[in-house]
């Protein structure tokens, strides 16, 4: 039975719910969604279909929208360390045909910004999860990925000694010879490593998209960090 909860915000009534973390994520994921995550109450792609269609949007496309609603829709997780936080909850709006980026096709919004950025962040034709102004850089190559990544930063948060940023031209330094990427994250712009005793998230994203190597940034998480506990 779906847990149902009712509060009061700005004096309208929302309902939330607990959101079943679906297979495709890994344990670590599912249990952070399943302690972190709720569902609130959002349209049903169905409700804007005829409109949609009527306006040249190809069905292939809704349905693609329509998927992703039902899946993820609604979901509001906790903050992201980057992105100003990331998507305030996950929830697809109209897609809009791109041709101004590298590869044109069909996008629509992942969720709506947390926070004032000067960016959306938005779903691709080849479902992978990115930000995106007058120009498109994916972060991961779903948004499974993307989760995946909050998901880690948050157990990686809870056990690491230390954790220290780094920022800038200075990310480029750090050494990675001896660290694996992790898999899950499935990352592009943004990757996340692993090695002995220690884990480095590394976010480029808005590096990329404002063509300023300065807005790099980088988290590193020491101490007793084994992967298999976290």
């Amino acid at each position: 039975m779906i847990k149902k909860l009712h509060e009061s915000e700005g004096g309208s009534l929302v309902r939330r719910q607990i959101f079943e973390a679906p297979p495709s994520l890994s344990a670590r994921a599912r249990r952070f969604v399943r302690v972190h995550g709720v569902r609130l109450d959002v349209p049903s792609v169905s409700d804007w279909r005829q409109q949609w269609e009527a306006n040249r949007i190809p069905s292939a496309v809704v349905d693609r929208a329509d998927s992703y609603q039902v899946r993820w829709g609604g979901l509001a997780l906790p903050p992201s360390p980057s992105y100003d936080g990331g998507p305030r909850m996950l929830c697809a709006d109209t897609p809009e045909w791109e041709d101004a980026f590298p590869e044109p096709g069909w996008w629509f919004e992942a969720g709506p910004q947390r926070t004032a950025v000067p960016y959306s962040f938005v779903i691709g034709p080849d479902e992978s999860f990115g930000i995106a102004m007058d120009s498109w850089v994916p972060l991961h190559a779903s948004i499974e990925g993307w989760i995946e990544s909050l998901a880690l930063a948050y157990a990686a948060e809870a056990i690491a000694d230390t954790v220290t940023n780094v920022s800038g031209v200075t990310v480029a330094d750090l050494d990675l010879s001896r660290m694996q990427p992790v898999p899950e994250t499935a990352g592009i712009a943004d990757q996340w490593w692993h090695g002995a005793g220690s884990l480095i998230a590394i976010y480029n994203g808005e590096a990329v998209l404002f063509g300023r190597p300065g807005y790099q940034v980088a988290r590193v998480y020491s101490g007793n960090i084994d992967m298999e506990w976290l």
